[in-house]
């Protein structure tokens, strides 16, 4: 074996070996003797000679040479061949055509030598590490993660796991409230492993569903036993959460059981998640149903369902509920049609007697935000007209839309006001009408936007017919 004397240089690269943790022995002991044979075929042109072996755990090496005795005059190459004198200074007995193997003292190579050898460890060491984490983390996408916070920055933060690997938390995968200081636990769910040019990077979540589905699955043990499915989760981060639960026994309740006696289960979650509430409710296969709980605490009259094109119509009995069913800000109703994959519409069902002026917003469905349109409708603000009426400081607080919102709403509809066609139904013919809805054109201006050969066509209009139309829907908003 080599003296520590000799070796002295090479321990600290030896001790970085024994420490790194998830890479086989095997591994470690063909890489160090990789790095081993590059410099000895630097140096001699080749290793193929050479038997290395390496001892990563006490820190040691060998390296022995293998060399073909010749006669003293035949020595053509000193790496290979070996003088029948110079071999009998090792053993007297040897003769011509044997083999001699004799160790080679790596420290006598001088310091380049092994500054070499230091450099192409080190280098192995940083891609065996860089292969360890990416390895570690490449099958634990969704999984729940803890590690501490090493470095804050403008647009993201640095943790390190308790093996020191390093974990990236974009700002935007933080809870908008999430506040941390160096030293700080955090928990998260691993989002993405990249591992662009052999440099693995770990991005972590807080805001992803699967963040709160691990939550659930720590804290309620009948999630986490499988007696309890969730079976879908929309969140708004910071703010609220609606996750829908199925359970496989009937003797248990599964909403029950994931908040638990007193909300004892489910207030850790909410702490967690910086107060973001968190509504519990029964799955079913049922999409009326589901739509029905999803907009919970709202109490729906009745509600149409187009499970063909994912649409859904609620109907409510007044505007309380209907402020209810879209919440603040829409956001009980952005949360229902998340959990259900449903585009929902909110409409208040007209009480007797009632006269409606103007345009109700529903009719303004994809030329207007629907979260928009609800939130209205919810405040009060049913039709085009009491919109345009009221001051948007007004709109603004009743309505919680943010102020540039209510801001375009009021001036696409100032822009945009139109008559429907049914108004038209004394001076136009029914069936006329109604030819133009089947194209799609329901409103004056819907129709004026199309040239006259796409009404004769898509229509299947008369030509005469067609330039009557025209000419009665363009007086309307002539001066």
């Amino acid at each position: 074996m080599a003296k520590k004397a000799e070796t002295i240089s090479m321990v600290d690269t030896f001790s970085e070996f024994k420490e790194l943790k998830n890479i086989e022995v095997t591994t470690m002991i063909s890489v160090l003797e990789e790095s081993f044979r590059n410099v000895l075929a630097k140096m001699f042109g080749t290793d193929e000679n050479f038997d290395v072996i390496v001892n990563p755990a006490k820190g040691d090496f060998e390296i022995w040479r293998n060399r073909t005795i010749v006669e003293d005059d035949n020595v053509t190459n000193p790496n290979m061949q070996i003088s029948l004198s110079e071999a009998r200074k090792i053993d007297p007995d040897f003769e011509v055509g044997e083999e001699v193997t004799d160790e080679v003292i790596f420290a006598d190579f001088g310091r380049r030598a092994i500054l070499n050898l230091r450099q192409t460890l080190a280098s192995k060491i940083l891609d065996l590490q860089k292969d360890a984490i990416y390895n570690k983390y490449k099958d634990r996408i969704g999984e729940l993660v803890s590690a501490e916070v090493y470095q804050i920055w403008k647009k993201e933060m640095l943790l390190v796991d308790d093996e020191n690997n390093e974990l990236i938390l974009p700002k935007e995968e933080q809870i908008p409230s999430d506040f941390y200081r160096k030293g700080e636990t955090v928990r998260a769910v691993v989002l993405d492993v990249e591992n662009k040019n052999n440099n693995p990077k770990i991005i972590v979540s807080r805001v992803s569903n699967d963040f709160l589905r691990r939550l659930f699955e720590l804290e309620v043990p009948e999630i986490h036993d499988g007696l309890i499915l969730i079976r879908a989760i929309a969140r708004i981060p910071g703010e609220r959460a609606k996750i829908a639960v199925e359970s496989y026994d009937d003797r248990i309740d599964p909403v029950g059981a994931c908040v638990g006696v007193k909300g004892s289960r489910i207030h850790g979650i909410v702490r967690e998640l910086r107060n973001e509430n968190i509504d519990v409710i029964n799955y079913t296969s049922n999409p009326t149903l589901f739509i029905q709980r999803a907009l919970s605490p709202a109490k729906i009259a009745s509600i149409e369902v187009d499970e063909e094109n994912k649409k859904a119509s609620v109907y409510l009995s007044d505007s309380k509920e209907v402020s209810l069913a879209i919440g603040k800000g829409g956001l009980n109703i952005r949360l229902a049609m998340k959990l259900t994959g449903y585009e929902i519409e909110v409409c208040r069902l007209k009480q007797e007697g009632e006269e409606q002026i103007g345009i109700t917003l529903d009719k303004y469905d994809g030329e207007i935000d629907a979260v928009a349109i609800n939130a209205f409708m919810a405040a009060g603000y049913t039709t085009d007209q009491s919109v345009r009426r009221t001051s948007v400081d007004e709109l603004v607080e009743k309505t919680g839309l943010p102020r540039d919102t209510v801001v375009q709403v009021q001036a696409f509809l100032n822009a945009e006001e139109d008559v429907f066609l049914d108004e038209f139904a004394n001076e136009i013919d029914q069936w006329v009408i109604d030819s133009l809805k089947k194209m799609g054109c329901n409103t004056a201006k819907q129709v004026l936007a199309h040239s006259r050969e796409e009404l004769i066509d898509k229509a299947d209009l008369e030509e005469s017919t067609v330039d009557d139309v025209v000419a009665i829907l363009k007086a309307e908003f002539e001066e």
